[in-house]
């Protein structure tokens, strides 16, 4: 089932400012917030979904990306914004300050409408993963592995004492309107309404250790330099009870292939033949990015030519189908002859077979280079 376009999930053109965005983001998320709607889960997952397109369309280079490649643009991450469906908690900790006093004690009223205790979020680590062209052709699972924080064995946590597990603190200013009282996130804790207990040692002030965990990723067809996927929950983990792990961003870096050159989805191939088969005809094999192919060599190909093997290019992250592989025929010149050879080609010179003789119907090679694009 084809997901729905981000834009018309907010109700927003592809015009709009981030301003635009933000209130249609508050405007829609408030009708299908779970306090409005208990027990609506129909409603949840429209409440999910218009945040995993306000996490897109917020951010400049994941809109930009988006824009590019659609939904592709995220694929290849499990879980997390932007790639397999939003986490309640990531949505009410990451959102937090959207909808003020919307409900109750703020937009973490979920399930209830009163205060409710932030879920601290590890940091997201960063990595890079290589690619061969094949791998890009094909999609690839990749395993990889990533030193990472995570909670020790036998670390123990316990209520805040600064704010006896609310996650908040009460302040009482005087003004000229009167006393004034707001909730501010508690300085002890940051909002998880823990801390630590005891840690075993070995482990950081926060209870935890650095841990070497294998990873799996798994890399749609398509994929071009640049493009980051994002694994979710694979990054550091935080201390709580109640944390949730941040996310591993993966950046993709393309290798360079020896004989073949990424333009695009399309794939160019320098194929050099030699004077006699350029005069008489040949058969060749190619190796694509798929596999081998035979193209057969007409007699009297001019050196230029283009042959378009269509289709036989790299797959469109945008699921639009594949490239072309296009073969650019050169025709090599010998650059040393026997006495035979050097007789015969001098005995040529005058020989209007090979005097050259263009036709209209030959392109020139700008026309060509255009036909290449169109």
């Amino acid at each position: 089932m084809a997901k729905q376009d981000y834009y018309e999930v907010l109700g927003v053109s592809k015009s709009a400012t981030q301003s635009e965005i933000k209130k249609a983001y508050r405007k829609m998320a408030i009708k299908y917030h779970p306090d409005k709607n208990p027990d609506d889960k129909n409603a949840e997952e429209k409440f999910k979904l218009c945040a995993e397109a306000y996490e897109v369309l917020s951010d400049e280079n994941k809109k930009a990306r988006y824009d590019q490649y659609g939904h592709a643009a995220f694929e290849g991450g499990q879980g997390g914004f932007g790639g397999g469906g939003m986490n309640m908690d990531d949505i009410f900790s990451q959102f937090g300050d959207i909808f003020g006093g919307a409900f109750g004690g703020g937009f973490g009223g979920f399930g209830g409408g009163g205060q409710r205790q932030a879920r601290v979020k590890g940091s997201n680590l960063r990595i890079r993963v290589k690619l061969t062209l094949e791998e890009i052709a094909n999609g690839v699972e990749k395993k990889v592995k990533v030193r990472r924080k995570v909670q020790a064995e036998g670390v123990t946590y316990k209520t805040c004492t600064t704010c006896n597990g609310a996650g908040q603190q009460m302040r009482v200013t005087n003004t000229i309107l009167g006393r004034m009282q707001t909730a501010t996130t508690c300085g002890t804790c940051h909002g998880a309404g823990e801390m630590i207990g005891s840690k075993p040692n070995g482990s950081d002030a926060q209870g935890l250790i650095v841990k070497e965990e294998t990873v799996s990723i798994n890399i749609p067809e398509g994929v071009t330099e640049g493009v980051q996927l994002k694994v979710g929950g694979k990054g550091n983990e935080a201390p709580g009870k109640n944390s949730i792990s941040g996310d591993l961003l993966v950046l993709i870096e393309e290798i360079p292939h020896e004989t073949l050159k990424r333009e695009g989805s399309n794939i160019h191939y320098d194929l050099y033949i030699n004077f006699s088969e350029a005069v008489l005809g040949a058969s060749k094999e190619v190796q694509t990015v798929t596999g081998k192919v035979k193209i057969k060599i007409e007699a009297g190909t001019q050196s230029g030519k283009i042959l378009r093997l269509k289709g036989k290019g790299l797959p469109s992250i945008e699921r639009y189908g594949n490239g072309d592989f296009l073969i650019h025929v050169n025709v090599w010149t010998p650059q040393e002859l026997t006495k035979e050879q050097r007789k015969f080609f001098e005995q040529m010179q005058e020989d209007e077979n090979f005097s050259p003789n263009p036709q209209k119907s030959d392109k020139s090679f700008f026309e060509k280079v255009k036909d290449m694009f169109s």
